[in-house]
């Protein structure tokens, strides 16, 4: 197969031939029609993962075709279409038996824990728990983006967030996982602030159901005028705020901007080699804030979440500003070192 791999981190992706996967008892192995280009995967190149070992093939969001399937494997068949949340589950540990599949305690993850999706095949562990199938209606680029950003979106807006129609949701970041939110709460009937640096990024934030922007300057030490920004444009405060970016600016500032009983849900990573975000505790205590982290959505809540995209309620495609080959995804991937272009760029592996 043909595969996008970097033998050191933050060193110049390569397109090699590569040995096919091959399907282990349980397992599936999926032919990746597409695939999402998301800023975990750069967290990933430059090394902030541990489970990653050298060399290795990025990408944990995609949707694509089964190829083959191991032995026990009951549910799929070669031929069905699918996707698979960025967490696959074990199905036995105890988050997995409570339905909390997305914080298993023996989880693996394509792109991370094994080689992932920016190839032709990618291997799948436990393939009737963690497959999804998709509806004819829904294309492979529309679906590569549901394995990570759009249902980390859904699961941190409808399950922490839970805001109310009329509620102000203030979402930090507008990349991929922050436009997913704006639209997805917007669709809820909520007010959305949307905050990002780029006017690119706001523009399409406002294209997908946001009421109000704020754009922050560039630069550090910008929590305090984020929360004081937040607070004054949402007449007194979020009652849900998402850091769908992960920075220590964005956290903090996500925080401060919350109105009391308010609801902080944090989305995006934090290394700790970007260094410990500040929690403003006291804010936290006198505002009785709720924090909340959200990592990912099990299989098993995916069948909501397809039903208002087939309903045309929410519309994921619209997120996808562009389509590259294989070989344009090294530059792409690099190119993030330096921020992110407004939407999702979607990796088509088949083509060159």
């Amino acid at each position: 197969m043909r595969a996008l791999t970097f033998d050191s981190f933050g060193g110049r992706p390569v397109v090699s031939s590569e040995p096919d996967p091959i399907a282990g008892a349980g397992g599936a192995i999926v032919r990746v029609e597409a695939t999402g280009l998301c800023r975990s995967d750069w967290h990933g190149w430059v090394g902030h993962d541990p489970d990653i070992a050298l060399p290795h093939v990025p990408g944990h969001e995609f949707a694509g075709v089964v190829d083959s399937v191991g032995s026990g494997v009951t549910r799929f068949h070669p031929g069905d279409r699918v996707t698979v949340p960025f967490v696959c589950a074990c199905g036995v540990c105890g988050p997995c038996l409570a339905g909390e599949q997305q914080v298993c305690d023996q989880q693996t993850q394509p792109g991370f824990t094994h080689w992932g999706s920016f190839a032709e095949l990618v291997a799948v562990d436990r393939a009737d728990l963690n497959l999804v199938l998709l509806p004819p209606s829904l294309s492979a680029v529309t679906a590569a983006s549901l394995g990570c950003r759009f249902a980390t979106a859904y699961r941190a807006v409808r399950v922490h967030g839970r805001p109310a129609a009329g509620d102000w949701v203030a979402v930090l970041g507008c990349g991929g996982v922050g436009l997913s939110a704006v639209m997805i709460a917007a669709a809820a009937g909520a007010q959305v602030l949307a905050v990002d640096v780029l006017p690119g990024a706001l523009e399409l934030a406002q294209n997908f159901g946001a009421r109000s922007v704020l754009q922050v300057p560039p630069g550090p030490g910008r929590a305090e005028w984020i929360g004081d920004q937040v607070r004054a444009l949402t007449g007194g405060g979020a009652h849900v705020s998402i850091d769908a970016l992960g920075s220590l600016d964005t956290c903090e500032g996500s925080i401060r901007g919350l109105r009391k009983r308010g609801r902080h849900v944090q989305v995006g990573l934090l290394p700790p080699e970007s260094g410990r975000p500040v929690v403003p505790m006291d804010v936290v205590l006198a505002r009785e804030l709720e924090l909340y982290g959200s990592h990912g959505m099990p299989a098993h809540a995916y069948p909501a979440m397809l039903a208002e995209i087939a309903s045309g309620a929410l519309r994921p495609d619209r997120l996808v500003t562009r389509t590259i080959g294989l070989a344009a995804a090294a530059d792409a991937l690099m190119a993030l070192s330096s921020g992110t272009e407004p939407g999702v760029t979607v990796i088509l592996p088949g083509q060159t």
